[in-house]
């Protein structure tokens, strides 16, 4: 990650929510896929497993903290909904497989504003993911 990747704030963009977040925010270019249908096997009529195909949806990020981040979702998200992501960040990009719960979903001008945090799971990159976000916000 470079100091380029990320600034500090709300990167001029007024927001008409009161903004309940304890932690500082890095304004970020960054995509999460999330996965709101798993992939799943089935028998198909030989009783062999295919994979039924799950269903995902890529969003933009508006902003990143170590507890969670806000972005732009083509479709409503339901609340409390816990959903496993894969979001990149930096340049070059960085995956980290997390689990988010939707904590509000909001309509915006180009579909809905969704606040997500994020939830310490095994098997996920919970922990680099705070030690990434703590390493860009020491370099602002």
């Amino acid at each position: 990650m470079t100091d380029a990747d990320y600034e500090f704030g709300q990167a001029g963009e007024e927001r008409p929510f009161p903004d309940n977040r304890a932690d500082y925010r890095l304004t970020a270019t960054a995509l999460a896929i999330l996965e709101l249908e798993s992939t799943v096997p089935e028998l198909s009529a030989g009783h062999s497993e295919t994979e039924a195909p799950g269903r995902e949806l890529v969003c933009r990020i508006r902003d990143i903290s170590a507890r969670g981040m806000s972005l732009y979702s083509r479709e409503p998200l339901s609340l409390g909904a816990l959903l496993p992501a894969s979001v990149a960040i930096g340049e070059p990009p960085q995956s980290f497989g997390l689990m988010v719960e939707v904590v509000w979903c909001r309509p915006s001008e180009s579909g809905f504003l969704v606040g997500a945090q994020i939830v310490q799971s095994d098997g996920t990159d919970y922990v680099e993911w705070v030690e990434a976000v703590a390493i860009a916000m020491a370099a602002e």
